[in-house]
Parts: structure tokens; sequence; C-alpha cells
């Protein structure tokens, strides 16, 4: 019997290692001390209870690395260190889960001598990975509001239903700039841009944060810039791209978000798999940035090094060179780190030392989450503290303040594309023929790491366990005066067409055609988007292109509704298009939240975290390129995209003036001068001239000319969302350190290099509204963590 279940008496006598007055570290050491290898060891690894070795992976190769023959009370006698997704691996009704979650629990603190209870982790990138919970929108539709404190909101409630649950770190939020949209994992990205990207995350962390819940950051580092957007492919990059575009949202996230978990990468760079490398998980992550937390494997990952990288001959050797390396805790269940590790520890080929440094990372994020105290118990507040107490009703996951925080997100996120001609907001009472495979049920609401896509589907019939109004049924009810026919026309990626007729039928009855087109979200299966689902080519999958195509020679007004998880080549119809709406999964109010835009109830605000290309090759690119990245006479091949990155419009119109440069109007002929160790204030009045409320978004980017490398023509370093009642005016001030034009220099160094810049206050990437001209003064500068990252905004 372990020592927190035998002391019932002398709860007012603790050890050291229980008694939360003492500092964690002396705690810590305390505890460490008394435990064996082998419990040492224990608290390094999960066990996944209820995952199978069947095909119905929801991890990379789980079926064959699943060992469904553990076990359980031998495992652990010498403790845990995490239980793996106990309620995102099969339906499960919230209250009874957190019953079973705290049994187990209570039956791990009594097996082991020390009673150390385990970390349980689940997924939540959108939402609570649990049946019944709300379904928020996916991180892509998180960069299109451009909104980070409405972010940090949604992830504070996506914790605080976790802390409900008994759960303890999330593993959410993704990091990865997006580099190749083919990539299947485009839809888990906020965008492009590493600001946006970082911005947007760093709220998420916050909030999840703010609810006693373990952040994770995903995935460490350069997942998604695999080559030809493969998943798992090698990634081919100098350290100036990695360190100027990848790790800066890794960076803000761990120094201003407070992020106390990460999880490494699958990929490759230049030959050193994440898993494998020092220098980045020890040397960067730790030593540079300071990071105190824990680093977890991505699943399987430990194993991959042994079976896909040829960096280990055996399992146990891939648990030493990880370890080395700084992973502390291999997930999702136990394979490298097992008895045959703990004997080369033993025998002195693993120095113990490296297992008493992760188990003591470990150990203190458990005094962190409060698991050491002698009070604590399994049982979150909303069950009843007994283990044979009977269960009072179910624990509400999606109750109607989760489903309005769930609509305000989705509506934020939607962005217009186009509007030629006034098409949108239809009419209330039109022939509206409503066409294309996404328009009739829930599909095109969910991302990949929602609990319907993700497990729901291996249950096909299990209800959804939340509502997910369907666009066609939205339409419906905000325009109850018109008249809308259905007709799906095509399958999502099938190659039927004989849904065409009908469509073009329809099409032709019809004053206006509402096309809802795009992806089918899954993982490792036939989906068109997720992890595992990657594209060959930027054209909408299956034969949706030839149905669009069939629409528009109706003559018919077609307005084009894309619910995908990544951008779509739009290029040949953009012409005829009557309008065009993207939505990036944006979750079970997602189709309200279309509805809303496509009828005018919802004045659209969202701006593209990705560029729209406008064919669907000739090599995906982001607008984060340096001039030869663009078009130019030396190729044939013109990347420019249809939509840049930050466009969006609107149904109201805003006007901007009144640019000045620290209360100055900037003379263009004379830079103003600002030190580089200095700041500077660029102001912009925002007026909403339209007849309707609305949101604007104010993008400020740099252009740096002349520097010791290449860079970026433009790259964002400010933004703002200004929400506006029709007259109204407001003032935005951004105060931009010098340190924001800081980069990698040619010794490697990240440096701030005195010279002329440009700030441009823009609607987007493409349309720049206003150009203040700076010189930087002084000595270049070397710069390191303690640099400013963000840009100051105030609203005025």
């Amino acid at each position: 019997m372990s020592e927190r279940a035998a002391a019932p008496d002398a709860v007012t006598i603790p050890e050291p290692w229980q008694d939360p007055s003492l500092p964690p570290d002396k705690r810590v050491a305390d505890l460490l001390g008394r435990l064996t290898l082998e419990e040492k060891v224990a608290q390094l690894y999960g066990v996944w209870i209820g995952a199978n070795a069947t095909v119905d992976d929801m991890a990379p190769q789980q079926h064959e690395l699943v060992d469904d023959s553990l076990d359980w009370a031998d495992l652990i006698r010498t403790g845990l260190g995490q239980l793996t997704r106990p309620f995102g691996t099969a339906p499960v009704d919230p209250a009874l889960g957190a019953r079973a979650l705290a049994r187990m629990q209570g039956e791990i603190v009594a097996a082991g001598r020390f009673g150390i209870p385990a970390v349980a982790h689940e997924e939540c990138l959108s939402g609570v990975m649990t049946w019944g919970a709300t379904v928020y929108p996916t991180p892509l539709a998180w960069g299109a509001t451009f909104d980070p404190a409405l972010v940090e909101r949604m992830a504070a409630r996506i914790g605080a239903d976790m802390r409900r649950l008994g759960l303890h770190q999330g593993l959410a939020p993704v990091l990865d700039v997006t580099r190749d949209p083919r990539w299947g994992r485009t839809e888990e990205t906020i965008g492009e841009d590493p600001y946006l990207v970082a911005t947007v995350a760093t709220g998420y962390v916050r909030g999840l944060e703010s609810a006693g819940v373990v952040a994770t950051l995903k995935h460490f580092a350069g997942y998604s810039a695999s080559r030809a957007g493969r998943n798992f492919g090698p990634v081919h990059m100098g350290p100036r791209e990695l360190a100027d575009v990848l790790l800066l949202p890794f960076e803000m996230a761990v120094r201003d978000g407070g992020a106390r978990s990460v999880m490494h990468a699958y990929t490759e760079i230049d030959g050193m798999p994440a898993a494998a490398n020092p220098a980045l998980l020890t040397g960067l992550l730790r030593d540079e940035w300071g990071f105190t937390g824990t680093v977890v494997a991505d699943y399987f990952g430990v194993s991959f090094l042994e079976l896909h990288h040829g960096l280990a001959a055996s399992p146990a050797e891939a648990a030493a060179v990880a370890l080395a390396a700084g992973v502390d805790v291999e997930l999702p269940a136990v394979r490298c780190f097992g008895p045959e590790f703990v004997e080369a520890v033993r025998e002195g080929a693993v120095p113990e030392s490296l297992v008493d440094r992760a188990a003591a990372r470990v150990l203190r994020q458990k005094v962190e989450l409060g698991l050491l105290d002698l009070d604590w118990s399994p049982y979150p507040a909303d069950l009843d503290g007994a283990d044979d107490a009977p269960i009072g009703g179910t624990v509400d996951l999606d109750p109607p303040a989760g489903r309005a925080l769930a609509r305000e997100v989705a509506e934020e996120s939607v962005v217009l594309l186009a509007n030629d001609g006034g098409a949108l907001p239809l009419r209330p009472d039109a022939r509206i023929a409503v066409v294309g495979p996404l328009a009739a049920g829930p599909t095109g609401m969910l991302g990949c790491y929602t609990f319907p896509a993700h497990v729901g589907i291996h249950h096909p019939q299990l209800p959804t366990g939340v509502a997910i109004p369907s666009p066609l049924e939205s339409l419906r009810a905000e325009l109850p005066g018109a008249t809308v026919t259905h007709v799906a026309g095509c399958d999502v990626s099938g190659p039927g067409t004989a849904g065409f007729a009908e469509a073009v039928a329809a099409a032709a009855d019809a004053d206006v055609v509402v096309a809802v087109l795009g992806d089918r979200a899954g993982i490792f299966g036939d989906s068109t988007s997720g992890e595992g689902c990657d594209a060959e080519s930027l054209d909408l999958p299956g034969v949706q292109p030839a149905l669009l195509a069939a629409l528009l020679d109706t003559g018919t007004p077609v307005v084009a509704v894309l619910l995908s998880g990544r951008p779509y080549a739009l290029g040949a119809y953009t012409d005829r298009l009557a309008a065009a709406v993207q939505a990036f999964f944006p979750g079970e109010e997602g189709g309200p939240a279309v509805a809303g835009v496509l009828s005018g109830r919802v004045c659209p605000s969202g701006r593209l975290p990705v560029s729209v290309p406008r064919r669907p090759a000739g090599g995906p690119s982001t607008y984060l390129g340096p001039t030869l990245a663009h078009a130019n006479s030396v190729t044939s091949v013109d990347p420019t995209p249809l939509y840049p990155f930050g466009h969006g419009l609107s149904y109201t119109a805003f006007a901007w003036d009144g640019v000045r440069v620290d209360g100055a109007i900037p003379d263009p002929d004379h830079p103003v001068e600002v030190p580089t160790d200095g700041a500077v204030t660029i102001s912009v009045t925002v007026h909403n001239i339209g007849d309707r409320p609305g949101a604007d978004v104010v993008q400020l980017y740099l252009h740096d000319p002349i520097a010791q490398v290449t860079r970026p023509v433009i790259r964002l370093i400010g933004y703002a969302r200004v929400a506006l009642a029709p007259g109204q005016s407001r003032r935005v001030d951004f105060r931009v350190h010098a340190d924001m034009s800081a980069f990698t220099g040619r010794t490697g160094a990240r440096v701030v290099e005195p010279g002329t810049l440009e700030l441009r206050v823009s609607r987007s990437s493409a349309d720049v509204a206003h150009t203040v001209p700076l010189r930087l003064v002084g000595a270049e500068r070397e710069v390191g963590p303690d640099r400013q990252l963000t840009t100051e905004v105030t609203l005025h």
C-alpha cells in the first residue's frame, strides 16, 4: 500500500515531498532520492488504455506498435508517468469517463510505494476530445479571426472543461507555420505568417494555462516544412529560415505564454530527427529560452528513431538517444523505456543522471499540478468524491455559453473573398439552389482533431453528441422567406458525376446558386484533409472542379462557399463567380456562421491566414519570401496568389487616415530616425463610413530593402482588429521597437542592423494603404531571447 494511502492518521505531518509549503525543487529532490531506478523510469512513460492493434489508427502505426497484452496491475506497480487519452480513444459519457479516470488514478496511487498519480493528457485542439464536448473551429480558423484575445477565451473554456474531467495536460496548440498547403495537417496550423501564428497560439496557451492545464506546444520543430508537403517527409532548410520563421511561435509561447510542455516533431532537419537533437531540445529550448517544463514524445516518436530514422538498433537504444537529447516522456505507451532500457541504465550503458534529470522534470510538473499534495483527490469537483457514490446526471460539456463562444469564433473567422456585383447578401425572397457535397451534413464543419471526425467515424451508429447544423438547414433558418432547393451533385472525393444533371437543372431554375465545396477531414484514411491526408495539388478534391464549372456554365450567379482545411486554387473560376466565401472547418456553429454571412446577418470580418493560390500547381509558396520568391522576369512561373495573405472583404466600408509617427505627420523624403535600441509609435485612424457595424483589421508590415542576408520583401510585425459602429472612428497606435526588425545575420546571431526600413500600414500583404520610412541609427546590436517579441497595440 502507498505511503499516501496508509497515512490518514498522519495528514498533519506530511513527508517533505508532500508539503506544499516547501519549494518545488526541494520536494522533488526529497522524493527523487527515495525512488528506485524502476520507479524513476516509470515516471518517464505513459499507458494508453483502450487503444488496440487494429487498422483504425489514431496515431501513426498504432496498429503495429500498441501492445494489447500489457498487464495493468503489473505496469503500475512501480508507478506511472502519464495516462494517454482517457476520453478521446473511445466514446464515453463524460461523467462516466471522469469516474473511470478517477478509479484508475486510485489504483495507481494504491499500487505504488509512494502513491504518485499520473498526469492525464488529452487532445484539445478544437475542444476537449471527448463525446459531447463543444466542437470549436479548427486552428486555421483561429488565424482568420486575427483575434488572440478571443482565442484565449476559447482556450480558457476548453481548459476549464478539461479540469472538470480530471485532465491535467492538453496536447495543443499546433505552432507549425504553414509552408506548403498541400500538407494534410495545414488545417491544424494557424497560418503562413510566424507573427500571426505566434500571437494567436500564445493567446491559446495563456487561456489553457489559466485554467491550470499544461499546454503542449506542437510540433517542435520543422514539421510543416516537409518536402512536397508529405507527412513525416524530410525537411530541407537552413538554420536561418528555421530560426526566423519556424521557431518564433515556440519562443513566444514559451516566454510570453508560459507553456509548460513541448512535443517534439517527427521530422528530421538536414539529417537530424528532432527527437535526437540535443541542440534543439536542450541547447535552444532550455539553455537559451529558459524552458523548465517537460518535453514529451509525439506518439511513437521515440520508436521511430529505430524504425524510420535508423539512429538506433533497438528500442532501448532509441530511448537512450531521445533521453540524452532532452525527451522526458515516451508517449503514448511504453515500448522503448521498458525493462531493457532499465537494464541498460543499471549496467552503465546509459547514465542514470539522465533518468534523474527527466524524472525530476516530470515530478516537478506533478508538484505544480498539486498531484503530490497530501490532500490530493482523484475526483474532480463535478463528481461526488467517492468511488461508489451514484452519478447525478452527466457533465454538460456543450452548454449554451460554450456554443455561443463557438459561434463567436466561427463568425469572426469567415472570410469574404470576393463579392462581384453585390451578389451577397442574398435576397431574403430569392430562389436558391444549394449544391455541393458539403451542403447537407456536418462534414465541412469538422477538422480531423474533432471527436466526430477523429473517433466517431469508427463508431458509425454513435450520435455526434453535439448538434452540428448543416449549411443547408442553417441557410433555411436564416432566410425563411427564400425558396431553397438542394442537390448534392457529387461526393467530396469520389469520381461519380451522375448527380451533375440534377444539380445543373436546379441551378438553371434558381436565382442564385450556393455551391458548398471543400474537404472531408480524417486521419490516415481516404480523407482529403488531416493527418496523413496530403494533397498532390491544390485543385479541389474529386470531381468538384467539374461540378463547379458545370454550375457556372448555366449562367446563374454562383456563390462558392469553401469549407476546407487548406486553401484551394480558384483562379480558373474567379472571373465567373458572383462571390466566394472561405471558412476553415468552422466547428459546430460553423453552419449558422456561414449562413449568417450569406444572409447578411453577420458582417464578414475574417482575414486570410494563408494565401489562396491562383493555380493548383507551380510550386505552392507563401507570401513570406525574398524578391526572387515572387514573380519576376527570370522565370515563366508566376506564384502570385489569387487572394493574398491578410485579404478579406466586408459589407460595410472603412477609411483610414491620420497616419502619424510619434504624433507627427511623416515626411516621405525624410525618414524618422530611431536608435537601434529605440522604439517608435505609428498611428492610424480607422473610420466606419458604411451603414452597418463591422470590424476592420489593420496590418503592419516591415520592409527591409538592404540587409546583410536576403530578407522577405515584407513580413507582418503587428495587427489590430478594430470593431466600429456606423460613423464611429478609433485610432490605432502601434508601438514598434527596433527589436522587431531583428533577423539572423551572417554569423548566425540575431541582429538589429542600422539602415533604412519601411513600415507599411496595409489591408493585406498586397494592399498597402500608407508607408512610413524609418532609419535605424547607431551600432548594430546582437539580441537574444530577452528581445521585444511583439508590437504593442493600443486602441483609442
